[in-house]
């Protein structure tokens, strides 16, 4: 009998290639774990991905590791699976309109309104780079207009990953990650040598964040209510039942008047009622109805 991962022993393993009916039983696993929806065309990259984590963990065989899963006692191995199987693609100001439509026109409103305390939920927030341009954008705006906003500014970073909650929460980059989508005047303003190779994110941008796991198939009611949503990029990779029920629990804990942010390619259209479409000068924005 070969021995297992909790017996610390390495394998022998052998790289294999998932079967059809494998491959369905590992997609109704990780629907069922993240809600992430693989397509029909995906065998290779579950595959490579797959047999990584077989190594790490001791396994024999790609079949071994699936049955594990199957079986469904080692927590750490499911939050790997799902981890390894989502896309973290992330840059700093994203699409830039989004940040450009915060920043001019949903900001001054908000200001104007008072509200206090102003709370922005970045949800699926990967690395950090989205929750962290948000406050650059916070940071700027108060300086132009100070006293605009009477009092707390809180981000809330969420992600169903645990080892990139972890890197958002450091707050430090390297120069890869620093040249996508950040200004040499930004990078300037908002960081700091570490003096080994990578930048870290200074404290007066770090203080309005935070960073937590969060899968976006469980309850938000602990994450508290907020002014604006940044979900951006992330519905497309969900079924349309649960597109329609992330859109009606967001809209739970987004306040009247409060502000979603969807990715170009996303609207809350056809699954939920509780929004209303917005155009700004800079783009598109939906906000939850009265």
């Amino acid at each position: 009998m070969p021995p297992t991962p909790a017996q610390g022993t390495a394998a022998t393993v052998s790289t294999s290639v998932i079967s059809p009916q494998e491959y369905d039983t590992f997609r109704r696993f990780l629907e069922e774990a993240s809600g992430i929806v693989l397509g029909d065309n995906k065998h290779y990259l579950v595959t490579s991905r797959l047999n990584r984590l077989t190594e790490e963990f001791g396994f024999a065989s790609l079949g071994e590791l699936l049955e594990a899963l199957r079986q469904g006692r080692d927590r750490r191995l499911q939050e790997r699976v799902v981890d390894a199987m989502t896309t973290n693609e992330t840059s700093w100001f994203r699409d830039g309109y989004p940040y450009e439509m915060l920043r001019n026109s949903i900001l001054p409103e908000l200001a104007q309104r008072k509200v206090n305390p102003l709370r922005i939920w970045s949800a699926a927030s990967s690395t950090g780079q989205e929750a962290y341009s948000i406050s650059m954008v916070v940071h700027e705006f108060q300086k132009a207009n100070p006293g605009a906003l009477p009092g707390r500014v809180e981000i809330v970073g969420t992600d169903i990953s645990a080892s990139v909650v972890r890197q958002a929460r450091e707050g430090k980059y390297d120069d890869l990650s620093m040249a996508r989508g950040l200004s040499p005047e930004r990078k300037a303003a908002f960081f700091t040598d570490s003096g080994d190779g990578g930048w870290v994110v200074r404290p007066e941008i770090r203080a309005r964040t935070r960073f937590t796991e969060l899968n976006l198939l469980k309850s938000y009611a602990l994450l508290g209510r907020f002014e604006i949503i940044f979900c951006r990029n992330v519905l497309i990779y969900f079924s349309g039942e649960l597109k329609r029920d992330i859109l009606d629990r967001m809209a739970q804990v987004l306040n009247p008047g409060g502000y979603l942010f969807l990715g170009g390619s996303e609207t809350p259209s056809g699954y939920s009622r509780a929004y209303e479409m917005v155009r700004f000068p800079e783009g598109v924005v939906y906000r939850k109805k009265d």
